[in-house]
């Protein structure tokens, strides 16, 4: 059952990586990869469905309650097939389109690697929003794929446009996210746990579970653009074709509904949650319709029908009821399918004509025949006509609307007609006509075309053998009731109700068409009303508003780094000064005794002091730097007095490559700046003074008050040289690190993989672009190098003694790491730059540096699929460790390995950077300091 249930999420999840992979070895592969996933795990959703489906419930972190539990149920089902399905067929569309469109733009080939893995990781992140059973998990995957589609909105980032409409995107569904977190933060304080199944056996209608489902439900109504979120869709058109097909119609904004699917259970006990859902709906089918109707551009009609689309799914939902809950899982199917089509083909459209405008369009059913017929299936499927499998959709939103009472069963009638209104008009607009006037249309690649002709008749396929389709919307709309939902997708041949309703909507629908001269001003002025108005001009005024009062704030307080420090130690200084004079300050302040044994202590402390006054008054840069090292060295002695042979260990080793670092930098600046910067009068000394005065003092008065007043009861440390024999560790640092602080460690260690990257892209040395050192650069002097090579094996194995014995003795993976990295620099050193054997690549340094990080994610994450939670060790405390000689063979170990060749790499690629970077200079400096070019 495990299986069934983690392998489509497994291979959704690894589409992405995979496709980078095979696009890093050659573009051409990361397409078929992508495709080929995306087949597999759509297959691997149906296999787990078909047979019983299952949970894997795991701890993830215990002591917060947060686990990672996934279900492949009937709700989970649905959506991750339409994410892998439909992805499939978009990303076959795609694997000719892209490169037409990279053509166009004037654009390498290469960049279509970056197109496919964000959506293959949309495609996994979907995967897993559609199985997440846990709301903080929930919220990881949700913000999994607002990342994913900022980047393919914006996936044409020369254009301001590309990138505005990105922005947008992210900041609406990406604001609206957190209050998804608040929503769960505060039923896990009510209740106690974040489990979406336990939650609903739990709460009671209340402010608690309105305040709450209301949080939720917004975030969900962002993501899927409904009023007055809506209008970050429409912009989000700036995409490429197949991310609308994909995003804006299967999958981001399916997203938003599906959440208020998984905590329906939750919504359906608030009568008040359920008429907001009901208001939404409405709205937006109003609003999206309207603007429909006034669109030229394709997409932008599409667009906007889609927020009315979804419209009608929040609607049935706020209706409640079987035919509510039930019905909205089936209009999603069929709402993917149809859109989907109609995406597609307004991509090949505008691929055959150049034109994307309706009324640059028109009598393309002759030169686009099979095009003209696979888009009108699915034109039909959005407009519910009998035979497709729209026609139930309908038919579900209408029984559920005349449950409601005959208003809402008219408002469903009036909707339905504009739906079939600007259906009509996006599809005769394209096809329809006499072309003379008209774009011509040129032919089209066959691989644009079959996957409409594939998703349209699946619609019409739909229609006839419904069986299918109608019982994966019960098991999803099952879920979400939690109680049956029959919803009988069968022709009848009776007067039915609801059938009366759709020769209404159709009726209703034909007047529209033909009576567009009467009407359309009055939507066009809707149109303009909103544009001037409406929620976007607030959103437009509210960033223009923040970005003026940024840039106000950077100039009053961020102008330099002394401002920045000054305007942040100053007020805290002054504040924390007015709460330390309010205070009563008996036996606050104390002053202990001095004993023989700590003058050393003292001495070291007072030249600590004496270095950091120095950095006040030295102007020259190397000066500065030697003075600055200096006083962490002389710390680094206090940690020794203190008998702390770890954390001295690290301040030695970092002060060692700060200080090189820093040297390095300044060798990048030319002498002459570094000489007249330092040779600039001191601007505003007494203000400097002044604020230096003040944040010391307040500094001091803090930290003698800390000190006069230790803590009561056992500490923090107390508790872990408790524990630290019970994780097989003598060391308390390092069991600190790699087991009770695990997850802080991952967290930091990622943090500086990242950092990698970052430098070498400051520096212009992307990871791969780092060049062999050249043969004709300088060589160190002869007793450099000599005693280079002396201590380069000797260093290596230090670093390794370091590493194995860090859990029993002195010693960590980080430290580990930087003693490893000074080896190769030694190593460079002896054998200088034109050697074989100088510093690797940078592209070399990221492969260590994160083949590291990947061995420390995977010994985290191996628990869970024990059973236990991350960054559980073993052998577990109470059992014996096996032993190879005095190396204990734990886990813990292991991870710190990871950290060890991450930290090497690191250092390597960073130094290696700067290596690079500053032979260029000397190169294109010449030998006097001058410029050859």
């Amino acid at each position: 059952m495990t299986l069934t249930v983690l392998l489509p999420l497994a291979l959704a999840l690894l589409a992405a990586p995979a496709a980078l992979l095979a696009g890093t070895l050659r573009t051409a592969y990361a397409a078929p990869v992508g495709t080929v996933f995306a087949a597999l795990a759509a297959l691997a959703t149906l296999w787990g469905y078909l047979s019983g489906g299952g949970i894997v419930d795991i701890a993830w972190t215990p002591t917060w309650g947060l686990r990672f539990a996934v279900e492949l149920d009937g709700l989970a089902t649905l959506y991750a097939l339409l994410a892998t399905g439909i992805g499939f067929a978009v990303l076959v569309y795609s694997s000719r389109y892209v490169p037409l469109h990279l053509d166009h733009e004037a654009r390498p080939a290469s960049d279509a690697v970056r197109f496919y893995f964000f959506v293959l990781l949309f495609m996994g992140s979907m995967v897993g929003l559609a199985m997440a059973q846990d709301l903080i998990l929930l919220f990881v995957f949700w913000d999994l794929t607002a990342i994913a589609s900022y980047y393919l909105i914006g996936y044409d980032g020369h254009k301001e446009g590309s990138r505005a409409s990105a922005l947008m995107a992210l900041l609406i569904t990406g604001i609206t996210a957190v209050l998804l977190l608040i929503g769960a933060l505060f039923l896990y304080a009510a209740h106690g746990t974040f489990s979406i199944p336990e939650l609903a056996g739990l709460v009671e209608p209340g402010p608690l579970l309105t305040g709450c489902g209301l949080l939720i439900a917004v975030a969900g109504l962002a993501k899927s653009a409904q009023a007055p979120f809506h209008f970050w869709l429409p912009r989000a058109m700036a995409a490429p074709t197949p991310v609308s097909a994909y995003l804006h119609s299967a999958a981001m904004v399916a997203a938003g509904v599906l959440l208020i699917g998984r905590v329906y259970p939750l919504l359906q006990q608030s009568e008040v949650l359920l008429d907001i859902l009901l208001v939404f709906g409405v709205a937006s089918m109003a609003v999206g319709g309207v603007l429909a109707l006034t669109r030229n551009v394709l997409k932008q009609l599409l667009a906007y029908s889609t927020i009315a689309q979804y419209g009608f799914v929040v609607a049935m939902y706020g209706l409640g009821g079987p035919y509510g809950a039930g019905g909205a899982a089936f209009y999603v199917i069929t709402h993917a399918l149809a859109k989907s089509a109609l995406f597609l083909t307004a991509g090949a459209v505008t691929e055959a004509t150049g034109e994307d405008r309706l009324s640059k369009l028109g009598g393309l059913r002759k030169p686009l025949p099979l095009l003209a017929v696979a888009s009108g299936a699915a034109a039909a499927t959005l407009t519910s006509l009998p035979l497709t499998l729209g026609f139930f959709a309908d038919e579900f939103f209408f029984a559920a609307a005349l449950e409601r009472g005959p208003l809402f069963a008219a408002f469903a009638v009036a909707f339905a007609a504009t739906t079939l209104a600007y259906t009509w008009r996006f599809w005769s607009g394209v096809f329809l006509g006499g072309a003379d006037g008209k774009a011509e249309a040129h032919s089209v690649p066959a691989l644009l075309v079959a996957p409409v002709a594939a998703l349209g008749g699946i619609a019409l396929l739909g229609g006839i053998f419904t069986g299918p389709f109608e019982s994966l919307a019960e098991a999803a709309g099952e879920v979400s009731f939690q109680a049956p939902t029959p919803l009988g997708a069968s022709y009848r041949l009776e007067v039915l109700p609801e059938y009366l309703m759709a020769l209404g909507a159709y009726a209703l629908g034909v007047g529209l068409i033909l009576s567009r001269p009467v009407w359309s001003w009055a939507a066009l002025g809707f149109s303009r009303l909103g544009a001037l108005a409406g929620p976007e001009r607030l959103y437009v005024l509210t960033v223009h508003g923040l970005n003026v009062l940024s840039g106000s704030l950077h100039q009053l307080e961020i102008r330099n780094l002394r401002g920045r420090v000054t305007s942040v130690l100053l007020p805290t200084a002054v504040i924390v000064g007015a709460a330390v004079l309010a205070t009563p300050a008996t036996g606050a302040y104390q002053v202990g005794e001095l004993r023989a044994e700590e003058v050393p202590l003292m001495m070291v402390l007072v030249g600590v002091a004496a270095a950091s006054l120095a950095t006040a008054f030295t102007r020259r840069h190397v000066t500065l730097a030697l003075v600055f090292s200096s006083a962490g060295f002389a710390l680094a002695v206090a940690y020794a007095f203190y008998g702390a042979p770890d954390v001295t260990l690290v301040a030695v080793l970092v002060e060692v490559v700060l200080a090189l670092l820093y040297f390095a930098t300044m060798k990048l600046i030319p002498y002459r700046t570094l000489r007249r910067q330092a040779a600039q009068p001191l601007l505003r000394p007494n203000r400097k003074i002044f604020v230096s005065a003040v944040a010391g003092i307040f500094a001091f008065v803090v930290v003698w008050g800390a000190l006069s007043q230790p803590p009561a009861g056992q500490t923090v440390a107390e508790e872990y040289v408790r524990l630290t024999p019970e994780v097989h560790a003598e060391d308390v640092v390092t069991a600190i690190l790699a087991d009770f602080r695990g997850l802080d460690t991952l967290g930091e260690i990622t943090v500086v993989a990242v950092v990698l990257l970052g430098v070498s892209t400051l520096l212009g040395r992307g990871i791969t672009a780092a060049k062999a050192p050249s043969s004709a650069d300088s060589v160190a002097g002869v007793a450099t190098r000599a005693v280079a090579r002396l201590l380069y094996l000797p260093t290596l194995i230090v670093a390794v003694a370091i590493l194995v014995k860090g859990y029993t003795q002195t010693g960590d993976g980080f430290s580990a790491g930087v003693v490893a990295a000074l080896g190769l620099m030694l190593r460079r050193l002896a054998l200088g730059r034109g050697k074989t054997g100088g510093l690797p690549s940078a592209r070399g340094a990221a492969t260590i540096a994160f083949a590291g990080l990947l061995l420390a994610l995977s010994v985290a994450a191996a628990p869970l699929f024990l059973g236990d939670a991350v960054l559980t060790h073993y052998p577990s405390p109470g059992s014996e460790p096996i032993y190879l000689g005095t190396l204990e063979l734990i886990t813990a170990v292991l991870f710190d390995v990871g950290i060890f060749f991450l930290v090497l790499g690191f250092s390597i690629g960073v130094v290696s950077v700067f290596a690079h970077t500053i032979a260029d200079e000397e190169e294109y400096a010449g030998p006097q300091g001058y410029r050859k070019r």
